[in-house]
């Protein structure tokens, strides 16, 4: 741990100044003589330890033997963090060392799907949501697009007209042989012919397969309309990224309206999902030639852990029973009990460095997880050792030939003790503690080993004290 030297040396030098067997200028014990302590005569001494209260008895605030007072602005001034006792998994647990890192469908491209110039509507690295517009563009082959649809409903429309005809040809011709035969059947009945009439009746009937086949032939006609005209609109739905039925829609336009698709002039990109904006690979007014990036994106939170196990653990992989991500502990960090994760073997594997890749996918979102980030992965890999009462590894210190801690009072969150840790075993994180605590009391985390250092120039552990704010500390 990192001591800053200032909050370091004002320590000192104050226990040193008001320790009451602390060294004199000659070097024997004896009374206090720091000036920054003394008080003028007839003042009150806010800081006086020695005198009992009222009813003969110490101040219950001292009732503890090595009992330190640490209020708030005392915790604020020298960092002094804490963390909760837990039960938790100790024995049992592989922890490899690894990284966040972006999921290949994280990142997505956005390209011109026709040539034009563009005009971005973002900037690199801003949060955009599903739907908002990245981009947009003008394009010259945009109208070509337009032609082709126009020219499909110009080609079915008079298609359509043919096919009117045409069908009124065959009720015509249906209609003139129906009269012609019933002349020529009374004609019969007075038994008189006549071979006009009969040529007539047959050369009408012979034109009516020619005209169901041009009848028949305008309707292809018009099936082959309708596939040119719905092929450009699925072409110009591609180029916009709009919907065949959003370009057919009628929008307002003028005193009437207008399919949308003959409004368009500048054609808009939106974002297919939510991210941010990554990178981008051209300057507003560009033009460029299809399908040339304009620019992309990525999804922040769609991570994946990748970390490093020896292949000699996998045996022990082999039958993982959970997994968990949790980020290094750092003085002044916040401890984060880590995301749960769901862990499978990786493809790669290095011979030389006899190492393999383990992936681990989070099954929940933390404010600490980014891309890059380093951490490190547990593994519960044995179901032998029950959860135990642990502490992080980091609120233990050595002082001389014991581990100590300091205690946080379950009564009094201002004051803590100072404890002799009995350990038990440690995974080089976490680490058992085989004192009489129960889950959710708290130890000092950051300022341990500040503390334990006013314990030792104070001449061992303190007979009951307070800390002021800016470090010093009174022993009684």
């Amino acid at each position: 741990m990192k001591i800053q030297p200032l909050t370091l040396v004002a320590l000192v030098t104050a226990l040193l100044a008001c320790t009451p067997e602390g060294p004199t200028d000659s070097g024997t014990p004896g009374t206090q003589a720091s000036d920054s302590h003394s008080h003028d005569a007839g003042e009150p001494d806010d800081h006086s330890h020695d005198a009992p209260s009222d009813d003969g008895h110490d101040d219950e605030e001292h009732e503890h033997e090595g009992e330190i007072e640490l209020p708030e602005v005392v915790r604020a001034n020298l960092g002094i963090t804490f963390a909760r006792v837990e039960r938790r998994a100790v024995e049992g647990l592989l922890r490899v060392p690894g990284a966040f890192e972006l999921e290949p469908l994280a990142r997505r491209e956005y390209r011109m799907a026709l040539p034009g110039r563009v005009e971005l509507l973002v900037d690199q690295y801003e949060e955009i949501t599903e739907g908002q517009v990245l981009y947009r563009f003008q394009s010259p082959f945009w109208p070509e697009l337009l032609h082709e649809i126009i020219e499909g409903e110009q080609a079915i429309s008079s298609t359509l007209v043919e096919i009117e005809v045409d069908e009124a040809r065959i009720e015509e011709a249906h209609a003139k042989l129906e009269l012609l035969e019933a002349r020529v059947a009374k004609l019969a009945e007075a038994d008189f012919k006549r071979a006009d009439l009969d040529a007539a009746v047959s050369e009408l009937a012979a034109s009516l397969p020619r005209l169901a086949a041009e009848l028949k032939l305008e309707r292809t006609h018009l099936l082959n309309a309708e596939r040119t005209r719905e092929h450009a609109l699925h072409r110009a739905a591609l180029a916009s990224g709009m919907t065949e039925a959003e370009l057919e829609e009628e929008v307002p336009h003028g005193e009437g309206t207008l399919p949308r698709y003959r409004t368009v002039d500048w054609i808009e990109v939106r974002a297919a999902s939510p991210g941010v904006v990554e990178a981008l690979a051209v300057t507003n007014g560009s033009f460029l030639e299809a399908p040339s990036m304009v620019l992309s994106t990525v999804d922040p939170y769609r991570l994946r852990f990748r970390a490093l196990a020896l292949q000699g653990d996998l045996p022990r992989l082999d039958g993982a029973l959970s997994a968990r991500i949790v980020p290094p502990q750092s003085p002044g960090l916040a401890l984060e009990p880590g995301v749960e994760a769901l862990l499978r073997l990786g493809l790669e594997a290095h011979p030389e460095e006899r190492t393999v890749a383990l992936l681990a996918t989070p099954l929940e979102s933390a404010s600490w997880a980014r891309s890059g980030v380093s951490a490190f992965l547990e593994v519960v890999v044995e179901s032998t050792g029950s959860p135990v009462l642990a502490i992080p590894r980091r609120a233990v210190v050595q002082d001389g030939l014991e581990h100590v801690l300091f205690l946080r009072e379950r009564d009094d969150p201002d004051h803590v003790v100072r404890v002799v840790a009995h350990l038990g075993v440690t995974d080089g994180r976490w680490v058992q503690l085989l004192e009489d605590v129960v889950e959710g009391d708290e130890v000092v985390l950051d300022g341990a080993y500040e503390l334990k250092l006013a314990t030792q120039l104070a001449g061992g552990a303190p007979q009951g004290g307070h800390v002021h704010a800016d470090g010093s500390v009174h022993t009684e």
